[in-house]
């Protein structure tokens, strides 16, 4: 199967997909292979990039993305070098690798992961004021890296993200302006 012509150039094959403000990299690129029937090492090959995909997925940001790689991707990918760049933390901004953190409240509004959910600072969504959630507080188990969310459930009991905003209580050391569920 060749999706390139013979300049290199990507041939119409792809399927758009929209980021949303706020999403993560790693639910974009997950959202991405699955409208394009794409595996991690698929995307990875033809972008040229490689491994790179597969540590971006799950949140390995050392060395940080450059904005080249970026470029080569939104080449690929049809979305502007940019738009990558603000899907990603801000420099000198520490994530956590895991466990990956959820709002079920956001979730249920606009069903994507969002990036500042995984920064170290983190307490709190800081647009709901809920404390996230780790885990499923269904069944316990801990939620897969975002690109795997393809259902929008918990991989072993498939209780709803959204259906989980029941168990987030709100973090009442900063004052909430949202009101509850």
């Amino acid at each position: 199967m060749t999706i390139c012509d013979r300049d290199g150039r990507v041939e119409g094959w792809r399927i758009l997909v929209v980021p949303h403000d706020g999403e993560s990299l790693s639910h974009f690129l997950g959202r991405f292979r699955r409208a394009n029937h794409l595996s991690v090492t698929m995307l990875g090959q033809v972008s040229g990039l490689g491994v790179k995909i597969m540590r971006w997925e799950r949140f390995y940001h050392n060395p940080f993305p450059v904005i080249d790689d970026l470029r080569i991707l939104a080449g690929v990918v049809g979305v502007d070098a940019d738009r990558f760049a603000a899907m990603l933390p801000p420099h000198g901004t520490r994530m956590r690798h895991a466990p990956i953190r959820l709002c079920g409240y956001c979730y249920a509004t606009v069903p994507i992961h969002k990036i500042a959910w995984q920064y170290i600072s983190t307490r709190a969504c800081p647009e709901c004021n809920r404390h996230l959630l780790s885990e499923c507080p269904q069944c316990g188990v801990r939620f897969p890296y975002p690109a795997l969310w393809s259902h929008g459930c918990c991989s072993r009991c498939r209780t709803l993200f959204s259906a989980m905003a029941q168990r987030q209580t709100l973090d009442m050391a900063r004052p909430s302006t949202v009101p509850s569920p």
